[in-house]
């Protein structure tokens, strides 16, 4: 893991739609976990980690 993915993971448990929008921007990932952190903050941090590692 690259000190440029560790600070998005970080980001990622902090705030998980910033993070997800560093890699992606405004891509449907960003959207989907702009939902999901909306419906509920846990489900919003799994999503994001997801995306950034996978």
């Amino acid at each position: 893991m690259g000190t440029e993915t560790f600070v998005e993971v970080i980001l990622a448990i902090l705030l998980p739609p910033v993070g997800v929008f560093l890699r992606y921007g405004c891509g449907i990932e960003f959207w989907i976990d702009l939902v999901l952190t909306f419906l509920g903050y846990i489900p919003g941090i799994v999503y994001a980690i997801y995306v950034l590692v996978v």
